[in-house]
């Protein structure tokens, strides 16, 4: 039997419930989903954009989607520089798992101490930080299978350079972001480059897409640039000069090697080098093109153009007696010298024994103007037309600034200055029978048109002399080559230091074509500062050009001129500086 509970004998419950209670209740109840319903209005209808602004700044990106980076080629499309996709490392700092052993393992892989990673982690208030960009393949791996918490990886494109510190001046190099920074890389970035894409997308807080928003905008890749370098004949050049700085004890030296066809350039090598993609200790010295960028005096290599000005307005031809004794020639004040006194020289010995007092005599026949304009219609005090940064344009004075002193100076080298890359291109007009072609870094399709300098039995009887410069009773037997004809002229010349001369410090410079009945190319050598005893432009330049010029010659597979070995004799006639 059940029994009744008697609510009413409470006296909590039998106590009343005032009316106004209830109704306050279920009015706040209604005041708190009116309030609500405002909010919702004011986020979905009024405030929307702001909200929407402030969720795309928190979980909206717009993707970069890098284009491609274009090739550089040589002539023969031989890979001089190309980009490869490469891991990125990046983290956000507040999501990582701070187990000690595993961050120390990272910082090892990462190529840094605990502590430098320690830093770049230490601010957790930010959402993305690089730990290392573009690292190898192998390492990317690695970390990814270290499974840490918050450390996330990116592709990104790398460059890479096959041929190394051979090219290394020609090419250049990026930077991290993939801009050009030097030579070719630099000229030419915004056709290497191309055009990157881009994608709206949504993502969650781990960094992981969840939603594409709006369109894609694909990149556009780089172009390929191909080069007008052959990449075996740059190795060459570049091998045989570093050779020579070192067997030299020099401080630097520089070779370009010029097609006198097309005016392409076909080597430009410097050492002291670099590694283009490995500048970890890259100094100003071994960034230097010094046959682009440095101007010296270059001595007598320029009598040629005298002697060949000389007898372009008939004063003299090849066989002109000029009297050079007793071996020296006052100009006003000053004193010119041959370092040997010679009698009576032709015009041709003049060049042969590279005779200062027979080019003096020469040069003060004709008016200062006709030497400037012929030094400025090959080339000199003007800036070479090449697509490459930092190229110098030399010093040459206006004519009617220079003294008697000064036009004799010039003459033989003294008193402007020019870049080896100007005066390998000036000595291709001897190459070309009289006319000047203009350079080319880029390959060349057609033959372009010269524009004239001397007349055509002027340049072939210069290029006569310049062979007799390599025969034995000339001053550089040892730029002799097996099996192929050669001419050029020696430098040498005291380096500038101050207002005047260093005593001990001197350029060594050689300059010349081959074959020399008719010349392919045209190759110019400078070294710089050799210090083992040896300095004349005979022995430190001319050696290099010889080596340069058989390998060249062989690579773009032309047929040896002759059939006798080279006359190399083991005592030089010293040249006159």
């Amino acid at each position: 039997m059940s029994r009744s509970i008697a609510y009413h004998s409470s006296p909590l419950l039998a106590s009343p419930t005032p009316v106004w209670r209830s109704k306050f209740i279920v009015a706040a109840i209604a005041l708190a989903f009116v309030g609500l319903a405002a909010r919702a209005v004011y986020i979905q209808v009024i405030g929307n954009d702001f909200f929407q602004r402030q969720g795309e700044v928190r979980f909206a990106r717009t993707l970069a989607l890098p284009a491609n980076r274009g090739r550089i080629l040589d002539r023969n499309g031989v890979i001089l520089a190309s980009s490869i996709p490469v891991p990125s490392i990046w983290a956000i700092p507040e999501d990582v798992d701070r187990d000690p052993e595993q961050l120390q393992k990272l910082a090892k892989l990462l190529g840094m101490s605990l502590p430098e990673l320690n830093k770049k982690l230490q601010d957790e208030d930010k959402t993305f930080v690089w730990l290392k960009r573009q690292v190898d393949e192998s390492v990317g791996k690695q970390i990814e299978a270290l499974k840490i918490k918050g450390v996330y990886q990116r592709k990104e494109y790398k460059r890479q350079y096959p041929e190394g510190e051979a090219v290394a001046h020609v090419v250049g190099f990026t930077n991290v972001e993939d801009k050009g920074q030097e030579g070719m890389e630099l000229t030419f970035n915004t056709d290497l480059g191309g055009r990157n894409g881009s994608r709206r997308v949504i993502k969650d807080r781990m960094g992981r897409v969840v939603e594409a928003v709006g369109d894609e905008i694909a990149p556009v890749d780089g172009r390929d640039l191909q080069l007008s370098i052959d990449s075996k004949v740059q190795f060459f050049a570049y091998q045989t000069v570093k050779e020579a700085v070192l067997q030299h004890k020099a401080k630097a030296g520089s070779v370009v090697v010029l097609d006198v066809v097309t005016g392409e350039v076909l080597a430009l090598a410097n050492y002291p080098s670099y590694v283009p993609d490995k500048r970890q200790n890259l100094s100003g010295e071994q960034l230097r093109n010094r046959a682009l960028t440095d101007s010296f005096e270059p001595g007598s290599t320029m009598k040629p153009f005298i002697i060949g000005l000389a007898m372009d307005s008939g004063r003299v031809t090849p066989q002109t007696p000029i009297q050079t004794a007793p071996g020296r020639i006052s100009i006003g004040n000053s004193t010119i010298s041959d370092s040997h006194a010679y009698s009576t020289l032709s015009v041709t010995e003049v060049i042969q024994k590279s005779s200062n007092v027979g080019t003096v005599k020469v040069a003060m026949q004709m008016p200062a103007r006709a030497m400037w304009e012929m030094y400025s219609s090959v080339g000199f005090g003007q800036k070479p037309q090449v697509p490459f940064p930092g190229a110098v344009s030399g010093r040459l004075r206006p004519y009617k600034a220079w003294r008697p002193i000064e036009q004799a100076t010039m003459s033989y080298g003294y008193g402007l200055s020019v870049s080896l890359m100007q005066l390998a291109h000036a000595y291709t007009v001897f190459g070309r029978d009289g006319d000047l072609v203009p350079l080319s870094m880029l390959k060349v399709t057609e033959p372009p048109v010269g524009q004239p300098v001397f007349k055509a039995k002027v340049a072939r009887d210069v290029r006569h002399m310049l062979h007799l410069v390599t025969l034995p009773g000339g001053t550089a037997t040892m730029a002799q080559t097996m099996g192929y004809s050669v001419g050029g002229k020696t430098g040498t010349a005291h380096k500038q230091e101050g207002k005047g001369y260093a005593s001990k410090k001197y350029r060594g410079v050689f300059a010349g074509l081959a074959p020399i009945d008719a010349p392919r190319i045209a190759v110019a050598v400078m070294i710089d500062e050799p210090s083992n005893g040896k300095y004349f432009g005979g022995v430190t330049a001319a050696p290099v050009f010889s080596q340069t010029v058989q390998q060249t010659l062989r690579v773009l597979g032309i047929a040896p001129d002759m059939t006798v070995v080279p006359q190399v004799v083991t005592e030089l006639v010293e040249e006159s500086f």
